[in-house]
C-alpha cells in the first residue's frame, strides 16, 4: 500500500472541516478530507427518516446512519456523522448570537474585537449557507407564539432564519446560490424531517455548498475513514493512520500531510487528541485539553398532544423561537417517524434544583400518577403529536472531559465526563419547565422531562462547544487565536471545540464564521507561513 501526500488533511467534514476544505483548495493547496461516516444518498436519507436503524450511528452494532447519541456519566449528547457532518442532522437554523456572546469572549483577554472581526465572516457564512427567513407558519408555531405571549415575551417571538431552499415544493431549480457552480435543488417539502437528513434536496447541508464546491476544485473526500493517530513524520509533516469504523478486514494505507486540521466535532476531536497525547504521538498537547467543555447550557422538554389524530409535522423541524428572558432562547422541534424511539425516555415534568430530590420526586410521580407519568412512553404516533422545546442559555457553566480506561468499556481507553471547577452545566433549567407547562396548556398536551436529566442528573446537548478552546497560552487553552495547536506547527483545530463560551443559540452559523476567519488567516500556497503557535 502506498502513501498519499497532501498539503492539508482535514479530519471531519462538518462545518469547520467543509469550510476549511473549500478555502484551502481556493488557495492552491492539495486537500484530503477524512470522514468516519458514509456518503449518503437521497435513498439513504429517506430510510433514515423512516427507520431508527438507518438513522442511528452505532457502527459496532451494524448501524451506520447519521445520528450519534452519546451517553456519559454527566451528559447525553447528540451529533451528526457522515459526509457533511452535523449539517446532515441539524435543523438548518442559522442565527447570529446576542451581544452577551461577544462580552463573554472579550472577558478572555485575547486582544481581539470579536464582534468586529467576525462580522464579515458571518455575512460570508450566510451567503454560502443560503440563509433566508422561514416562510412557513403552522399549528406548532402558533402554540409557541401563545406560549411566548403567556410568558410576556411576545415581542421576542419570531421566525428563524434558515439554510433551506424553500422554492416550490418538489420543483427542481438550477443552482440558486452559486451562479450555476452548485447543484440543482428542489423546493422544500414541509415534512418536519430536517434532523434526519433531507431526502428532497432542499436543505442546504454542507454537501450542497462548501463541500460540493471544494470537490469541484479537486478536494478528495474519503468516507469510512476513522482516524486513529496523527504522528509527526520524519522530515516534516504528519502521518495519519486510520481504520474502517466497523469492518476490521479493511486496511487503509497511512496518509501523509504537511498540515492537519482537526474538525471532527467536539467529541471526535477531543477523543483523537487525547489518544495522540496518551500514545506519545503528540505528548505536548496542552493539559488544558478537555478542561472546559460547554453544553450551550442546554436541555430538552416535551409536550405530547392529547389529540391522537393531530399531525404537527408540517413545516421545517424548527421554524420559530422566542426569548423568555435575556439569556434564554427557546425553539420548537418537529420530528420524522425514525425519532419515535425517543418517546421511551420521556417522563413526568418535575421541578427541583437538587438532583437527588428531583429524582425521588420523579419516581414518586410514576407511583402516584402512573398514567400521566408514562404518557409519552405510551403515546402512539408520538412523532406526529410531540412538540419538543430546545432551551439554550448564554450562561457561564461547564463540564470537563478526560480520557483513559473505564470499567464500563472493559478497561479500554475512552472519553469520559468529569465535574469541572466552576458552575456545572445544568441538568435542570427552570425556564424550560415553565415554558413546557404553558405550552401544554395551549396545545392541550402533557408536558414532560427527559428521564436522563430528571432521574440521571445528566446535562442534555445537541451543541457541545469548547474543550480545545482558544487562549493566549497553553496554560489556558489548546490553540492560539489563529486556531494553531500550541507547540505543533501545522496542526489546527477548526470546529465547535475551539469556541470557548456558550453561544446561547444554535451555533452552526457561528462555527462557520469562526472557521471562515481561521481560513482567512492562512496564506495561499507558496506564500510565507505565519510563525507557529508559541513561537511568535
Amino acid at each position: 500500500m502506498t502513501e498519499h501526500n497532501y498539503d492539508f488533511a482535514i479530519i471531519g467534514s462538518g462545518f469547520g472541516g467543509s469550510v476549511s476544505a473549500l478555502r484551502l483548495a481556493e488557495k492552491g493547496y492539495r486537500v484530503a478530507v477524512l470522514e468516519q461516516g458514509r456518503r449518503m444518498t437521497d435513498a439513504d436519507l429517506e430510510l433514515a427518516n423512516r427507520n431508527a436503524r438507518h438513522l442511528l450511528w452505532r457502527p459496532e452494532l451494524g448501524m451506520r446512519g447519521i445520528l450519534s447519541v452519546d451517553l456519559f456519566r454527566h451528559l447525553m449528547a447528540v451529533r451528526g456523522v457522515g459526509v457533511g457532518g452535523g449539517s446532515l442532522v441539524y435543523a438548518a437554523v442559522l442565527l447570529e448570537p446576542e451581544e452577551d456572546f461577544y462580552t463573554d469572549l472579550a472577558r478572555r483577554d485575547l486582544g481581539i474585537d470579536w464582534k468586529k472581526e467576525l462580522k464579515p465572516h458571518y455575512q460570508t457564512a450566510k451567503r454560502m449557507l443560503g440563509v433566508e427567513p422561514n416562510p412557513l407558519f403552522g399549528t406548532m408555531d402558533e402554540y409557541l407564539r401563545k406560549t411566548a405571549v403567556s410568558l410576556r415575551a411576545e415581542s421576542t417571538f419570531g421566525k428563524v432564519e434558515q439554510g433551506i431552499y424553500f422554492g416550490k415544493p418538489g420543483v427542481e431549480h438550477p443552482d440558486p446560490y452559486f451562479g450555476g457552480k452548485g447543484p440543482p435543488r428542489l423546493g422544500c417539502e414541509p415534512c418536519g424531517a430536517c434532523i434526519a437528513g433531507c431526502p428532497y434536496n432542499a436543505k442546504n447541508s454542507l454537501d450542497k455548498n462548501y463541500l460540493y464546491l471544494a470537490e469541484q476544485l479537486g478536494v478528495e473526500v474519503f468516507p469510512d475513514r476513522k482516524v486513529t493517530l496523527v504522528i509527526p513524520a520524519e522530515g516534516g509533516g504528519y502521518q495519519i493512520t486510520m481504520k474502517h469504523p466497523s469492518d476490521s478486514s479493511k486496511r487503509y494505507a497511512p496518509l501523509r500531510a504537511t498540515q492537519v486540521v482537526f474538525a471532527g466535532g467536539l467529541l471526535g476531536t477531543l477523543a483523537l487528541l487525547f489518544r495522540c497525547k496518551r500514545a506519545g504521538a503528540l505528548p505536548g498537547v496542552s493539559d488544558a485539553l478537555g478542561r472546559v467543555v460547554r453544553t450551550n447550557s442546554e436541555t430538552f422538554v416535551g409536550v405530547v398532544s392529547r389529540d391522537r389524530s393531530i399531525d404537527l409535522t408540517k413545516g421545517a423541524t424548527i421554524s420559530t423561537r422566542f426569548f423568555p428572558n435575556r439569556y434564554t432562547h427557546i425553539t420548537q422541534n418537529r420530528f420524522p417517524p425514525s425519532y419515535n424511539f425517543f418517546h421511551l425516555i420521556g417522563g413526568p415534568l418535575v421541578d427541583d434544583d437538587r438532583p437527588t430530590i428531583r429524582a425521588l420526586k420523579t419516581l414518586g410521580s410514576f407511583l402516584a400518577h402512573p398514567l400521566r407519568s408514562t404518557y409519552s412512553m405510551r403515546a402512539t404516533g408520538w412523532h406526529r403529536r410531540v412538540i419538543v422545546l430546545t432551551v439554550m442559555q448564554l450562561l457561564d457553566n461547564q463540564l470537563s472531559f478526560a480520557y483513559g480506561p473505564r470499567w464500563y468499556s472493559f478497561f479500554r481507553n475512552r472519553l469520559y465526563s468529569v465535574i469541572a471547577h466552576g458552575k456545572r452545566a445544568p441538568s435542570y433549567i427552570p425556564e424550560a419547565n415553565e415554558a413546557a407547562r404553558h405550552l401544554a396548556r395551549h396545545a392541550d398536551g402533557v408536558p414532560g422531562n427527559v428521564l436522563m436529566d430528571s432521574i440521571g442528573n445528566l446535562s442534555l446537548s445537541g451543541h457541545l462547544l469548547g474543550g480545545c478552546q482558544i487562549a493566549s497560552s497553553p496554560h489556558d487553552g489548546v490553540i492560539d487565536t489563529n486556531h494553531r495547536i500550541f507547540d505543533y506547527p501545522g496542526l489546527y483545530v477548526v470546529d465547535g471545540s475551539a469556541i470557548p463560551v456558550n453561544v446561547g443559540i444554535n451555533p452552526s452559523l457561528t462555527i462557520t464564521a469562526v472557521a471562515e476567519r481561521c481560513m482567512s488567516l492562512i496564506p495561499p500556497k507558496d506564500f510565507p507561513q505565519p510563525a507557529p503557535a508559541g513561537e511568535q
